[in-house]
């Protein structure tokens, strides 16, 4: 069982390094794209690029967010009730948040693969098969719902999930 919580740990944390590393090539192809305008080149498709980097960046931060508690949770009421109705509530809550991320993916994969199937194309200057940027979010959503899944069976099993706040991200009036 340890290895198992090593391994899901370890690819929600690689999620969140290629979420930011999808970032980074943001701020790169900017760069880039304004060094070719300053020279007079082109760059064809470089805002659509910019677009796939940062659904993909969204999409990969999903689950990794969600176990660092960056997520907006609203806990008041989750904190105004006694340990038994408490825990009822979060396993109705992460629960319903599995199956809705399940079902999200379920419905992503097959946008994907009729994508893939009917070979679609972007409309931009890069005409990049859409199926490839598009892989992406089913990738962060089956991620993200591995990992609702994960905090779901710990509620169960153990009665608290898995989430921790880091203090840094916490606001001053939280």
């Amino acid at each position: 069982m340890a290895a198992i919580r090593k391994f899901l740990d370890f690819l929600y944390m690689l999620a969140g390094v290629l979420a930011a590393l999808c970032l980074i090539s943001i701020l790169l192809l900017i760069v880039v794209q304004m060094i070719a305008r300053w020279t007079g080149e082109v760059f064809p498709g470089a805002p659509n690029y910019a677009g796939y980097a940062m659904a993909a960046a969204s999409f990969l931060a999903f689950a990794n967010a969600l176990n660092r508690g960056a997520h907006i949770r609203v806990s008041i009421l989750l904190n105004a009730v006694t340990a038994g109705p408490k825990r009822l509530l979060e396993i109705w809550c992460f629960g319903l948040a599995a199956a809705i991320a399940w079902y999200f993916t379920y419905y992503a994969y097959w946008f994907v693969y009729w994508s893939w199937k009917f070979k679609e194309v972007s409309q931009g200057q890069d005409a990049i098969h859409l199926w490839i940027p598009q892989s992406v979010m089913v990738l962060g959503g089956g991620l993200l719902a591995l990992a609702l899944t994960d905090n779901f069976i710990q509620v169960l099993i153990k009665g608290e999930h898995r989430i921790v706040r880091d203090s840094i991200d916490q606001s001053h009036g939280e």
